[in-house]
């Protein structure tokens, strides 16, 4: 017989393979019971560096050492205290979608068939959630990094006074200028890195006390640089900062991107699909205004990694940035090729079906259950800042808009570095001792704990559980004798 990839023996891989689901779906409906995190023992790692494996294992055998192994240390995202970094919780529908994409196998550069009209029909969705017009164009990615690089490549060559696809960056009469609040996503700075343009061309607005881009700051850094001889092109608003969850004022700056005829690119990976939920939606008035959006299924939708999305407004402005002609995929009047290239919108040749998880997953659940989750998130986020803000030992720092909170445990009696250890002490306790994960970071300066509430299973207990729990590992490290003068735990 010829060889396959086939099993020789389908009933055995039917039964293996049945056996992983029912197990998959047991975890998942036990997740609460397990910590949030565990380390990964010594021996488990070593295990995961063997040799390149020659012959052929039973799929019994090999799915029991994934199980020994690499599916009992997970990041831990799935669980309901999980808060360190913005992203999903992700879904058994999803990961079954995943594996029908998987089964189904197509390849989404393009071509006449299901997959590709299936994205087609995603894209749609997004553009109403978002409130984009029906003709705008888009394309599902890998997540916010490679969608806002894509939304820049437009961005740049539109502002651009020559055939910048032709020509190259040397042909460029005045160099590109894009600007962004200090608290942008530090995926904008690869991306100017990878376009050419370098990290100075991105200049970074300062923000208020809410963390918001200061309007004037950003309208008097545009007059500087074209008196300087900068050619500005771009304004990156950020819906949701990833650091607090602040929204700059969308609606002033889609006004001065009018009035100085520039682009206006919104990173809405964190907060864009909070227009989902009716007691929220407000907050993202002004993102519909924009030329780009970048948003993220994988994270307020939960659709498994991976899954980010890119908008453009113009669709030929996003034709123009990507589409190329190859004699070898060239379009028929009839059969597999009769469509247009998915691929033109894009970096990849070869795509991932992406879209099923996201069809699925918006088919089952609705968009109203998607919005009141949501929105149940960014409540129980006011809530924990409430709590912070009724301990004498906690202290927030920074207003609270979406679903992040920033505070510290602060004692009172140490000075920053000392606040900072012990701060970094607790967080790592809590994520060993499988409580909670929160993660750290610096908000104007000062240190501090994050929780970023984007989990569909987290309840009020669990922001109980949490507080309580930090509370009295901050209290234990102190009373065991932290000082004013101490910088390092004994």
């Amino acid at each position: 017989m010829t060889e396959t990839l086939d099993p020789d023996d389908w009933g055995a891989f039917a039964r293996a393979a049945h056996a992983a689901l029912d197990r998959a779906i047991t975890e998942t409906a036990s997740l609460r019971a397990r910590p949030v995190w565990r380390p990964m023992p010594d021996g488990v790692r070593a295990a995961l560096r063997q040799p390149l494996p020659q012959q052929p294992q039973a799929l019994d055998t090999v799915l029991d050492e994934a199980w020994q192994t690499i599916l009992s240390y997970p990041m831990g995202n799935t669980h309901p205290r999980f808060w360190m970094w913005y992203m999903g919780a992700s879904s058994l529908t999803g990961a079954l979608a995943d594996f029908l994409a998987a089964f189904d196998g197509s390849n989404l550069g393009g071509g006449n068939h299901a997959a590709a009209e299936t994205e087609r029909q995603v894209i749609d969705w997004l553009k109403e959630i978002a409130g984009f017009p029906s003709g705008a164009s888009g394309t599902l990615t890998s997540g916010g990094s490679a969608a806002n690089l894509i939304a820049l490549t437009v961005a740049r060559n539109e502002a651009a006074e020559i055939d910048l696809r032709a020509e190259g960056l040397a042909a460029l009469p005045r160099p590109l200028r894009f600007y962004a609040s200090d608290q942008v996503h530090g995926c904008h700075q690869k991306a100017v890195e990878l376009l050419g343009l370098g990290n100075r061309a991105l200049r970074r607005i300062p923000t208020d006390a809410a963390c918001r881009m200061d309007i004037a700051a950003l309208a008097e850094a545009i007059a500087e640089d074209r008196r300087a001889g900068w050619q500005p092109a771009c304004v990156i608003a950020t819906a949701g900062t990833v650091n607090t969850g602040a929204i700059d004022p969308l609606p002033a700056i889609a006004d001065l991107c009018r009035g100085e005829g520039l682009w206006l690119h919104v990173d809405g990976c964190i907060g864009a699909l909070a227009r989902l939920s009716a007691d929220h939606r407000h907050l993202l008035d002004g993102m519909e205004r924009a030329d780009s959006l970048a948003l993220d299924p994988h994270k307020s939708l939960h659709v498994p990694f991976e899954a980010g999305c890119v908008l453009i407004r113009d669709p030929q402005a996003h034709l123009r940035g990507f589409a190329l002609h190859s004699e070898y995929l060239d379009p028929s009047a009839r059969g597999i090729a009769a469509a247009s290239w998915l691929l033109d919108l894009g970096l990849q040749t070869s795509r991932g079906f992406r879209a099923l998880k996201i069809w699925m997953m918006l088919k089952e659940q609705g968009v109203d259950r998607f919005g009141r989750i949501i929105g149940r998130n960014i409540d129980q986020a006011h809530l924990l800042a409430a709590r912070i803000n009724g301990e004498p030992r906690l202290e927030l720092l920074a207003p609270v808009t979406l679903d992040i909170v920033c505070f510290r445990y602060n004692p009172g009696g140490l000075d920053a570095e000392a606040l900072e250890t012990l701060n970094t002490e607790i967080m790592m306790r809590l994520q060993e001792a499988g409580t909670v994960a929160f993660s750290d970071t610096t908000v104007h300066g000062v240190h501090g704990l994050r929780a970023a509430i984007c989990n569909h299973r987290t309840t009020d207990e669990d922001l109980d559980i949490a507080v309580s729990s930090l509370l009295a590992t901050g209290d234990a490290l102190v009373s065991g004798g932290l000082t004013a003068q101490d910088t390092i735990f004994q």
